[in-house]
């Protein structure tokens, strides 16, 4: 089974809580998995952004409306406890579920939904009421949209410029990825060695201990077995052991197969894994806006420190 909505958490959550004793989150994060029989993998499959789980992402939202609603308390730091009102929602054996349906009998949930309203024409309701998903994972999939539609961009961009453009642009992000020392130190290498089939040479670090040669292909058909085999043939030339390969289309199935099978270290960056770079490491883009999600600081709040 896929791994539950937020929805889904929030009737075992509670129900976990019943014996009216208090229980840890850390509990919580544990049995609720086991619950729904999740695999490990599911247990540790991240969100996109990659800096927490799903799994306690979800039931971190579950615990956020069950205690907005007053169905569960919080008497200390990562500590939960059922309120009367929650053993009585127990107690309906209507309710077979929790979901935002129920919640809406609570005027609490009412009055929570109109605090999280933006005073804007835009709407939280819609999004509270008819998606499943939570307001982080809502975020983190546009994220991904707005993400991989400016990649699509920068590829389109690329192919537009000429080739010494192309040449400059890896120049400039294997500097920014901490290699060549500086733009002037790696810009003597790239694109002027001009023979034995490397396009370029940079340090491994500033103190150039080692070497990593450079070939770049503006292409937009695939880079096949042959491609690679030329480029391996060229590093055994210069007795080299590193390379990165870098193009703006894709590589074969043989091609990668290949590069897996030899004894140098060869990289291959695609226009997808190109783009993601220029993204990670701020080459050829800028910031628009920036939104920042925080949290509340419970340390902030102990008396007696």
């Amino acid at each position: 089974m896929p791994i539950p909505t937020y929805e889904q958490f929030m009737y075992p959550f509670l129900d976990y809580l019943k014996d009216e004793n208090e229980h840890t989150l850390k509990e919580l994060y544990e049995i609720l998995p086991q619950h729904f029989n999740l695999s490990e993998e599911q247990v540790e499959e991240l969100l996109p952004s990659g800096n927490q789980t799903v799994v306690v992402n979800r039931i971190g939202w579950a615990r956020t409306y069950l205690k907005n609603v007053g169905l569960i308390s919080s008497p200390k730091r990562a500590v939960f406890k059922i309120t009367p009102e929650g053993l009585k929602l127990l107690q309906d054996s209507s309710v077979k579920e929790i979901n935002l349906k129920v919640l809406e009998r609570y005027p609490q949930f009412l009055e929570f939904k109109n605090r999280t309203k933006p005073s804007s024409d835009s709407d939280i309701k819609t999004v509270i009421s008819e998606d499943s998903r939570t307001p982080l994972e809502i975020m983190n999939e546009n994220y991904l949209i707005l993400k991989q539609s400016l990649q699509t961009e920068l590829l389109e961009k690329i192919m537009e410029c000429s080739p010494q453009f192309f040449e400059q642009l890896i120049v400039n992000l294997i500097v920014a990825m901490g290699y060549g020392g500086s733009i002037s130190d790696a810009g003597k290498a790239v694109g002027k060695t001009g023979d034995g089939g490397i396009d370029g040479i940079v340090k491994e670090d500033v103190l150039g201990l080692d070497k990593i040669y450079l070939q770049g292909k503006r292409w937009a058909n695939p880079v096949s077995r042959p491609d690679i085999q030329a480029f391996v043939g060229s590093l055994v030339g210069f007795k080299a052991n590193k390379g990165i390969f870098i193009t703006t289309s894709r590589f074969t199935k043989e091609a990668i197969e290949y590069s897996e099978s030899i004894d140098k270290s060869l990289i291959l960056i695609d226009g997808m894994k190109l783009t993601e770079l220029m993204f990670l490491y701020n080459v050829g883009v800028s910031n628009v806006q920036t939104f920042t999600i925080k949290r509340m600081d419970l340390d902030f709040f102990e008396e007696g420190l």
